[in-house]
């Protein structure tokens, strides 16, 4: 259920509020563990996942052994134009049910077209 327009901005608002008291959830986290001296941060990566807050990304520059990464990252989503359908056979995230239901109706129309009616016997 949950698709009123309503629930939506609930769960948008969520996600910002989400980013906003992300940094300080995880100063609080490292308060803990600094107290609490015996438990390593390999152990808690296991159990939470540790997000950087973007500020903080910004400032530093992600070096790994002392050499910048060159590489890009694919994040281009091949879609088709027609369909609206991924490589991977997803719909966009702003699509809703309906929209993918008819979206899904018309290909199975399409391929209908294209099978020729088995021609029948005479039956005497």
């Amino acid at each position: 259920m949950a698709k009123s327009l309503r629930s939506k901005w609930k769960r948008k608002m969520r996600a910002e509020k989400r980013k906003k008291n992300a940094p300080k959830e995880l100063n609080r986290l490292k308060n803990i563990l600094k107290v609490d001296g015996d438990v390593l941060m390999k152990d808690v990566q296991e159990i939470a996942t540790v997000v950087v807050p973007k500020h903080s990304q910004e400032k530093m520059p992600c070096e790994m052994n002392g050499e910048k990464d060159d590489t890009k990252m694919e994040t281009d989503i091949k879609r088709n134009k027609k369909s609206l359908l991924d490589q991977h056979g997803q719909y966009p995230v702003w699509m809703n049910q309906r929209q993918r239901k008819k979206l899904k109706a018309k290909r199975k129309k399409g391929k209908g077209k294209n099978k020729a009616k088995a021609a029948k016997g005479l039956a005497w």
